[in-house]
């Protein structure tokens, strides 16, 4: 059994990482500038390449451009654990509770290579 690891994207309030650890501390989420994960300005190509390559699934709100770079990154034969865009309609304590939910009742695999806007539960 594998666990998701999320990957935020800069342009998704830092807060988000507070929030869902709120929901459960073991839940590991980085942000894009955190140690270890892409700095700022990487392009989204590039971030699809970093969440394939150390399983991270990549929360985002980049609803136009990012559902085109995965159908790239997949046509090159690359694979990503998944994406999943917010909802700007839900508050940041409702898809943080989403998050904890799919985190606990889910497996990483089953969300390979697709693209998932929330709320999926």
């Amino acid at each position: 059994m594998s666990i998701h690891k999320y990957l935020l994207d800069e342009h998704v309030n830092p807060r988000f990482k507070r929030a869902v650890h709120q929901q459960n501390p073991e839940i590991v989420v980085w942000c894009i500038g955190d140690p270890g994960a892409p700095p700022h300005e990487t392009p989204d190509p590039d971030i699809l390449r970093w969440c394939e390559k150390h399983g991270f699934t990549l929360i985002t709100n980049n609803r136009a451009s990012m559902p085109v770079h995965l159908r790239d990154h997949l046509a090159a034969g690359r694979h990503v654990p998944g994406i999943f865009i917010l909802n700007p309609k839900m508050t940041m304590r409702q898809t943080a509770e989403e998050l904890a939910v799919i985190w606990g009742a889910s497996e990483p695999e089953e969300h390979l290579d697709l693209v998932h806007f929330l709320p999926i539960t």
